[in-house]
């Protein structure tokens, strides 16, 4: 919800210091952005427009027996990842505390890849290890293969829901068996952020197109153009003053790092419903170059969200156990 809410904020506020068109275009994505947040569910699904053939059509150029293979290819091309976020607030003015759930959902065309929900204390997640390790080109042992001492690995291989205590892997997650408090994640107080807003504003202003289409089947669409290299280094270029104000480990690119990046026009677009965003689509086909591919976009769509629920007859498992297990069987480890 923040990524998109910047996002589209940075875009609104650019447009808005162009062309009447532009203006216009931002005021919508303005306030369509609005009535996201104004919600208390919300939904996002993640889909990578592009066939197993285009995605390896850009791999072309890779070294003998380096080439995408097939099965990836085509569990990329196939997948999606949905999102769901449910708060005790309008979703704007929500806070880490006022989040009631989360479901994160990783489908492939044969079905679910990986799943995990967070409601209430725990953190539920089962995967299909069978078609992710295939994937990767290393299967996975079949569970009744492993020894007594696996505990929870055999769930996990055989695509149960498992269980966690949502505490235990935020401590687990540091790395301190002694259970100390959580370090505070790096952030970037009101000041920067809006310093970061006004110098992305400019760059966008001066570099991206707005145009807005007519409204067909009550769905309205606004597009926004810009040469791929010329916005990325301008971008940067802009951040570059503050990079002393970002959070530590922020390295910024550099001009020399984009030199070789295609500088074809990319186009963003943004449908809107009876007012509201329900999708974004980037047509990244014009990058590809030498790579003659006819579809290739990143697209993502917004919904009303489905209620995060504690899935049935789910095994609770201790992070320190599963350990055990997993070290128990070390020569499966490669394949886990």
């Amino acid at each position: 919800m923040t990524a998109t809410a910047v996002v589209t904020a940075v875009l609104a506020g650019s447009a808005a210091c162009g062309t009447v068109e532009n203006l216009s275009a931002g005021q919508k994505l303005d306030r369509a952005v609005d009535k996201l947040g104004a919600e208390r569910s919300l939904g996002f699904e993640l889909d990578l427009d592009a066939d197993a053939k285009t995605l390896q059509a850009l791999d072309a150029d890779a070294a003998p027996g380096e080439e995408l293979p097939d099965q990836v290819a085509e569990l990329l091309s196939g997948a999606k990842i949905s999102v769901s976020v449910q708060s005790k607030k309008p979703l704007a003015e929500s806070g880490e505390k006022d989040i009631t759930g989360v479901a994160v959902k990783v489908t492939g065309t044969k079905g679910d890849l990986l799943e995990y929900r967070v409601v209430g204390d725990y953190t539920y997640f089962r995967a299909d290890v069978d078609a992710l390790s295939s994937a990767a080109g290393s299967p996975a042992p079949a569970a009744d293969e492993l020894p007594p001492e696996a505990g929870a690995l055999k769930n996990i291989l055989e695509g149960d829901w498992v269980k966690v205590a949502t505490k235990d892997l935020q401590q687990g997650a540091l790395g301190e068996a002694g259970g100390g408090k959580p370090s505070p994640e790096p952030t970037l107080d009101a000041k920067t952020q809006n310093k970061i807003v006004k110098a992305l504003r400019g760059v966008i202003a001066r570099d991206v197109e707005f145009k807005t289409a007519a409204e067909k089947d009550g769905t309205e669409h606004i597009t926004a153009t810009a040469p791929f290299r010329t916005l990325l280094t301008g971008l940067f270029d802009g951040l570059r003053p503050l990079s002393k104000e970002l959070p530590a480990g922020a390295e910024l690119p550099t001009d020399k790092d984009f030199k070789d990046a295609p500088n074809a026009k990319v186009t963003a677009d943004f449908a809107l419903k009876n007012g509201a965003l329900t999708e974004v689509s980037v047509d990244l086909a014009k990058l590809a170059e030498n790579a003659k591919v006819k579809q290739l976009a990143v697209v993502l769509r917004m919904n009303k969200g489905e209620k995060a629920t504690v899935p049935a007859a789910a095994t609770e498992i201790k992070l320190d156990e599963l350990m055990q297990g997993f070290l128990g069987s070390s020569p499966l480890a490669p394949a886990v």
